[in-house]
């Protein structure tokens, strides 16, 4: 296990996030510069995407550990990572968050991801240390923003993009928070069952039914940072009683409902990754550079 130093003290990190103009559809982004670099060890609790983790650190920079695996500098964690921890000295890094079907254009590997992580360099190659050197090299937040942003559409442009109703399949799960039933998805896009789910695992990674269980975690994640008691959030995500939920953070996260309350990277998600907060609507609109001190 990951043993780097304390959580971050939030108050310490400038938090950015991209203009309107810089944003593309199923993809968000963050960067965060912590302005006096320290150990740290963070909770990351898993997220209905795909992560890409691109160290700007100078020195020993990040180091993630997930299922007994550790990995130093950039990399790209897939979904359902498990008890997910990262650490280290962090000065800078950026992170992307793909959804799965942007995924699976962006990064030639996205199906095979799904339940680990790995180098960056492994999955885009020499990519890699080439989009390192040009965000190190930018002058701000704006600029790197731009770059990435320029990187990841020219990606999405080139490849095959997944099926139509595997789209379909993907968002009507993020809009329904996970409350929906997988012959109900089929029937949806006029599929059977066992086509949705061959097709949908090929090309995402992982099944309808997991995708639904994910989706729905990620929910109540959020609603137990927010405050809300086990029980109440139980209810209000559909789960069948206090225990089963108990259960699905428990696979999701290796952790019980009331460690995810306090994780402390759910913590920053009003301010990073707004639209995906039950608080969002509490956000302030438009805000570029946010620091917390």
């Amino acid at each position: 296990m990951l043993s780097t130093g304390t959580p971050p003290d939030w108050n310490t990190v400038d938090i950015a996030v991209p203009r309107r103009s810089d944003r593309l559809p199923g993809i968000s982004m963050a960067g965060f510069r912590q302005s006096l670099p320290a150990p740290v060890d963070i909770t990351m609790v898993a997220h209905p995407t795909v992560t890409v983790l691109i160290d700007l650190s100078e020195g020993e920079g990040i180091v993630c550990d997930s299922r007994g695996r550790r990995e130093r500098g950039s990399v790209v964690i897939g979904l359902v990572p498990g008890d997910l921890r990262a650490g280290g000295r962090v000065g800078e890094c950026l992170q992307i968050r793909l959804e799965p079907d942007v995924a699976a254009a962006v990064l030639d590997a996205a199906p095979d991801l799904s339940g680990t992580m790995a180098p960056l360099a492994d999955v885009w190659g020499r990519d890699a240390g080439r989009i390192e050197d040009r965000l190190r090299a930018a002058a701000s937040w704006d600029e790197r923003f731009r770059i990435a942003a320029e990187f990841v559409g020219r990606r999405m442009r080139a490849r095959i993009p997944v099926e139509p109703e595997v789209a379909h399949t993907w968002r009507r799960t993020l809009t329904t928070r996970g409350r929906i039933q997988v012959d109900s998805l089929a029937g949806e896009v006029g599929w059977d069952r066992k086509r949705l789910w061959s097709r949908f695992r090929s090309q995402l990674g992982i099944s309808p039914k997991r995708a639904i269980r994910l989706v729905r975690f990620d929910h109540a994640a959020h609603l137990l940072a927010a405050g809300h008691t086990a029980a109440s959030v139980a209810a209000q995500c559909g789960y069948a009683d206090q225990s089963h939920l108990h259960r699905e953070v428990k696979v999701f996260t290796g952790h019980t409902p009331s460690v995810v309350a306090v994780a402390p990277w759910l913590a920053i998600d009003d301010v990073a990754w707004p639209a995906s907060s039950p608080n969002r609507n509490l956000a302030p609109a438009g805000q570029h550079i946010l620091n917390r001190r």
